[in-house]
């Protein structure tokens, strides 16, 4: 059985997020501070990312005050709570390759020290040294501790009511290692 391992290269990959509320939406990037994924006889099999939760960045926020605000906000305890949580991690669990370069990925995802499965499609495009990965992800912040403004835990927020879920559009270039 051969083995390979991808390291990926933080300062070629991404992750834009989008969160949602009633009155529209708010989008941003958070860094990648290291991760890897696993390959056995050229099938994925494993893998984790690190995500560096104080580095989330709000780019449809243009007023440096309001934006500052905001990211405060997200990085308080009625969100990713930073200071006490700076990182999250998603682990591969497993793979599913449902045809070439396509997998149903089932992971662990823990943010604030909380942990759920999760479960997503990805495609990956691999070269002889190097692979690309993209994957849109679907998170319900709920699940880690994250109430604040949804309508699962409060009456009445009309307009002010955020969405539980948030979207990851994660795109990874990794080299072997």
């Amino acid at each position: 059985m051969e083995t390979q391992n991808f390291k990926i290269a933080v300062a070629q990959s991404s992750v834009d997020w989008i969160g949602r509320k009633v009155t529209g939406a708010h989008n941003g990037t958070i860094a990648i501070k290291e991760g890897n994924l696993t390959f056995n006889n050229n099938e994925l099999t494993g893998g984790s990312i690190i995500i560096d939760t104080r580095s989330i960045n709000i780019l449809d926020v243009t007023d440096p005050a309001t934006n500052a605000q905001f990211a405060g906000h997200l990085a308080s305890d009625d969100f990713f709570s930073t200071e006490k949580f700076p990182d999250a991690l998603l682990e591969i669990t497993s793979a599913k390759q449902l045809d070439a370069g396509n997998y149903r990925i089932i992971a662990a995802l823990t943010i604030k020290d909380i942990t759920h499965g999760i479960e997503f499609s990805l495609e990956i495009v691999v070269n002889p040294d190097s692979l690309d990965a993209s994957a849109k992800v679907i998170i319900d912040r709920t699940k880690y501790n994250m109430k604040f403004r949804s309508g699962n835990f409060f009456t009445n927020l009309g307009d002010t009511l955020i969405y539980n879920e948030f979207e990851l559009n994660v795109n990874i270039h990794a080299t072997v290692l």
